[in-house]
């Protein structure tokens, strides 16, 4: 697995990409065969709660269209690692099941994936869409990252929405063929749409 552990006004050192690197073994070696890549970042959090002074954010990356985050905070980088990684541990652990069953039906299944550009565009201090650039009637893309559209079942989406901590997951509904969409609403609870009404 590709490891990579970056500081923001923090110094990483050789003990700390160690621990990192240990930690991050354990907790991929008991869920996966494998995993891609792992990106911990460190940065200084004097508003932490818990009187966390530190705060660490782990993002890894275990297989095709898999995320898993982790966040957490301490009185030093080491120990908002260790937060980090619990956090992600507990994660797996509750959809250990499920990780599993998506493996073995990822085996099975060998369709094609399809991919969606998805458009960041530029607002102003005040929300709005920014001004016209150059008299053009749309306003400015900033970022246009590609994603993959997966033919996954809702339960999976939702899966994925917890395990990335991310606040939308747009997929192909395999039981319709139609394009949905999972989301986590403001209220905490997740929601679910499908234009097909199946």
């Amino acid at each position: 697995m590709q490891i990579t552990v970056a500081g923001k006004q923090v110094s990483t050192s050789d003990a700390l990409r160690s621990h990192v690197e240990t930690g991050l073994g354990s907790i991929t070696g008991k869920y996966f065969d494998h995993a891609l890549e792992a990106r911990v970042t460190f940065r200084k959090d004097a508003k932490g709660s818990n009187g966390g002074h530190y705060a660490c954010d782990i993002n890894i990356h275990a297989g095709r269209g898999l995320t898993m985050r982790g966040e957490g905070q301490g009185p030093d980088a080491q120990r908002a690692f260790d937060v980090a990684a619990e956090h992600v541990g507990k994660r797996l652990r509750r959809y250990r099941r499920r990780v599993n069953e998506h493996a073995r039906s990822k085996a099975v299944e060998r369709a094609p994936v399809e991919t969606f550009r998805e458009y960041m565009v530029a607002m102003d201090e005040e929300g709005d869409e920014a001004p016209e650039v150059n008299g053009a009637e749309h306003p400015a893309v900033v970022a246009e990252p590609l994603g993959e559209l997966h033919r996954i079942s809702v339960s999976e989406a939702t899966m994925r929405l917890d395990l990335a901590g991310s606040s939308v997951v747009v997929f192909r509904n395999v039981a319709s063929g139609s394009i949905n969409v999972v989301y986590r609403r403001q209220d905490g609870h997740v929601g679910w749409i499908d234009p097909s009404g199946a």
